[in-house]
């Protein structure tokens, strides 16, 4: 049995709570299922086999296509959102005492456990595919590390392929991630500060047609050290794994959060999505299952 197999045989152990929920499709607009974690795979070392000799190719990064990053001392405080009109789907806020929000607060938990002394501060979520449910997990899991006491967080995202946390948030599409890269925007005027949920958004901002090289170049790094210098944790949304993107992004991090559909998603393509981030600090799985009726307040599934 592989170590993949070993992973999923575990979590699957632990005990599930089949959810699943409808969500805006985030490219169309439309109604689709989308799933929320069932069982939450204990966090796990990177395992002894060394995905890192695999052979991935990756879009090599380029630097000098991009401005620079300009940040204004000092640092300013992020434009105030009122009522944000958040999607159902994000229970851990409107749904606190849920045994979903319960599962949340468990990945929150475990993710510190697994800390041991070297702060988590920057953290990837992603998917071996669209679908799996990494954007849901990933501001689910922003919302709740926000609700810890003063703690400043911070979710990013991203997927600039694909954005989705400004339609989870009910927000409009505005400057964002790709645009300080760009050097379009400066980094106060893209951030946006949710005070009823303690919780700082930097969306994804204007299309780039070099998603991989954008988010591999030296002006990431840099933004993410200045963002570390501002927040206690950073949660990075970002592109499904098969794509260059979260391969370039992951060595930067301080650690990944796998999401899969448990069931449904093929093990060859956790296997290939964990090639893919070779070198990253992986916490654990986030296993998705659906096929119980909804939590209360929410539609029927379609």
């Amino acid at each position: 049995m592989s170590w993949i197999q070993q992973v999923m045989s575990k979590a699957e152990q632990d005990g599930t709570l089949r959810r699943s929920h409808p969500i805006v499709d985030l490219a169309t607009g439309s109604t689709a299922t989308e799933t929320i974690p069932a069982a939450v795979a204990r966090a796990m070392p990177f395992p002894t086999e060394n995905i890192a000799s695999k052979s991935i190719e990756t879009t090599p990064r380029v630097d000098v296509m991009l401005d620079p990053i300009h940040f204004e001392p000092p640092f300013a405080t992020p434009r105030l959102v009122g009522a944000a009109k958040l999607h159902p789907t994000l229970v851990v806020a409107l749904e606190p005492r849920s045994p979903v929000a319960e599962h949340y607060r468990s990945l929150r938990t475990r993710i510190t456990q697994s800390e041991n002394g070297s702060p988590l501060r920057v953290i990837l979520v992603t998917s071996p595919a669209e679908g799996d449910g990494k954007t849901l997990t990933a501001l689910n899991l922003a919302l709740t590390m926000a609700q810890e006491f003063q703690r400043q967080v911070l979710i990013v995202d991203a997927d600039l392929r694909r954005p989705g946390i400004h339609t989870l948030l009910g927000l409009s599409r505005g400057p964002g991630l790709a645009d300080v890269l760009a050097g379009t925007a400066t980094l106060p005027d893209a951030l946006i500060e949710l005070p009823d949920h303690h919780l700082t958004v930097l969306r994804a901002g204007e299309s780039s047609r070099w998603p991989t090289e954008m988010l591999g170049s030296g002006q990431m790094r840099r933004l993410l050290d200045t963002l570390r210098s501002q927040f206690d944790r950073i949660i990075l949304d970002t592109a499904p794994a098969h794509l260059a993107d979260a391969g370039v992004l992951a060595p930067m991090t301080d650690g990944t959060v796998m999401v899969v559909r448990a069931g449904q998603t093929p093990k060859p393509a956790i296997e290939r999505a964990l090639g893919a981030l070779a070198g990253a600090k992986l916490l654990g799985l986030v296993l998705n299952e659906s096929g119980i009726p909804m939590h209360r307040g929410a539609a029927p599934i379609a």
